[in-house]
């Protein structure tokens, strides 16, 4: 669903690229390997072509990780989800697999991605696309009536995805009541897991996104909102994903993506921040039920949700072997988790999944999915940090381009945050109103590329005038703007600086 975009000029983001040191092309070895790889027969293994699977993606992907089929079964529902089998594809050893070491994940960029794979594998022969067979790695979990988990398969097959969707075409399908039969259950267990989650304190923040899409030769810079499909299917990646850290705990050994549970104090400030905000936090609700009832739309609604950013804190990967970590459990899924659904874009998912499928099996883990282990987390994180980076500054420069010509105009804008005060006045319940450290966003759970969220500022740094972050109403820009900011409400302010070559943006408060 867009909420609003705004047309742009052509954008050179061969800046940002060289910036990040991002690879344009594959070692020869590594390339010859993925195309021996695409070209070779079809590893045996069992037939599941029967089941009529569909993709759900943003349109135009063609790195198709995940494709599902969902029934009912007695007593409660099955879902099947395959997943894009890249082991069968990456030599352990070879110039592919440390090609992939290298760059760790797929980096999305308006101009073109930064493949993890050679095309050749991620839009190719590895890929889940409709009408040919594919390996892939397929759970099979049987959920109770109310969604609980009863029963969690896993092998290796061969499966055939029968169509390619998009999330606005599946909604349109889903509102109208055509939405094909593998996922026409999509709402029904993403509802019933959505409601199991906030029942275990789930946390899941709304934010309408940042993305920028190629038009007629330059881009458009667009505030999508994620629609209800995008919602429920993202569910069903979750769903796996705690199914394989349950796995991978049973057995003692395996890589989960975990996240501390929210600081008390934390969630002490946005309870102070929403009494402030006039935003309705009943005695005894869990701060994920909270958050899950706010209107994102709402300027007051915008800027708590800022302020709930907080509470999502310190994601990263923990390797295990032998004894499982004290506290493997993701605060924002409120459960332990894996990353097991995105092999074709996150290289961690490979080697998890190769976990899972020798323990369901019973028999011995690979010793190159066990020794890579415990170098996952370090890989990961570095990678995080640049997939972020490109994401953050690709919406940085496509903010300065659309706004360079118009310095000195005037802007309705939503105040969402504001700096910490060096001194400040209680709130009415004696904590401050400011945001503390910056923060950085983690990867969806879902494996969808990091897009740009809201800003996350820290508190004034000397020398720099106070202020905070606004969010225009058209365009859909979000920047500092320096003067007295009050939280939630709707100002006018004034574009002061809207540099490309610095990639910066930064308005006044108008008086």
């Amino acid at each position: 669903m867009v909420t609003r975009l705004v047309r742009a000029p052509r954008i050179d983001f061969s800046a940002l690229r060289r910036e990040l040191a991002l690879p344009d092309r594959f070692p020869p070895a590594a390339q010859r390997e993925a195309e021996e790889a695409a070209a070779a027969a079809l590893p045996d293994r069992p037939d599941r072509t029967d089941i009529p699977f569909v993709t759900i993606d943003p349109v135009g992907s063609r790195d198709l990780d995940q494709a599902m089929c969902l029934s009912r079964r007695a007593g409660g529902y099955r879902v099947h989800y395959a997943i894009a089998d890249v082991a069968a594809f990456v030599r352990p050893g070879g110039a592919l697999e440390e090609e992939t070491w290298r760059r760790g994940q797929t980096v999305y960029l308006p101009d073109g991605n930064v493949p993890l794979h050679p095309v050749a594998l991620s839009e190719g022969a590895a890929s889940l696309l409709p009408g040919v067979t594919r390996p892939a790695v397929l759970w099979t979990i049987d959920l109770a009536a109310d969604g609980a988990t009863e029963r969690v398969t896993l092998e290796r097959a061969a499966v055939r995805s029968r169509d390619q969707l998009d999330y606005d075409t599946v909604q349109g399908q889903l509102d109208a009541g055509t939405a094909p039969e593998p996922v026409a259950l999509l709402p029904e267990i993403g509802r019933l897991l959505t409601e199991r989650g906030l029942d275990r304190g789930a946390i899941n923040l709304p934010l309408p996104e940042q993305e920028i899409e190629p038009d007629d030769g330059g881009y458009r810079l667009v505030l999508r909102a994620q629609s209800p499909a995008e919602e429920h299917n993202a569910q069903i990646s979750l769903l796996t994903g705690m199914a394989a850290a349950g796995i991978m705990l049973a057995g003692r050994v395996g890589l989960l993506r975990t996240m501390p549970a929210p600081d008390p104090e934390a969630v002490r400030r946005l309870r102070a921040a929403g009494h402030a905000l006039g935003i309705p936090w009943p005695d005894g609700a869990a701060v994920g039920r909270v958050i899950a009832a706010v209107d994102a739309a709402d300027p007051r609604g915008a800027a708590f949700l800022d302020q709930a950013a907080e509470l999502m804190r310190g994601a990263g990967y923990t390797a295990f072997d032998g004894t499982p970590p004290d506290d493997p459990g993701h605060g924002g899924v409120a459960a332990p988790y894996a990353h097991v659904t995105a092999p074709l874009r996150r290289l961690a998912d490979r080697y998890a999944t190769e976990v899972c499928l020798a323990l369901t099996a019973g028999q011995e883990i690979p010793a190159w999915a066990r020794e890579a282990l415990p170098r996952l987390p370090k890989t990961m994180s570095g990678t995080d940090r640049v997939a972020s980076a490109a994401a953050r500054g690709a919406v940085d420069l496509a903010e300065a381009v659309l706004l360079r010509d118009r310095v000195g105009q005037a802007f309705d804008a939503a105040v969402i945050d504001v700096d910490a005060p060096r001194k400040e006045g209680p709130l009415p319940n004696g904590s401050p109103l400011g945001r503390g450290p910056s923060l950085q966003a983690a990867p969806l759970p879902n494996g969808e590329p990091l897009r740009r969220g809201p800003s996350l500022r820290a508190a004034p740094r000397p020398g720099r005038e106070p202020g905070g972050t606004v969010a225009l109403d058209d365009p859909p820009v979000r920047a500092r703007c320096t003067g007295d900011l009050p939280l939630g409400e709707r100002v006018r302010v004034t574009l002061v600086t809207a540099d490309p070559d610095s990639r910066t943006v930064l308005f006044a408060r108008a008086t």
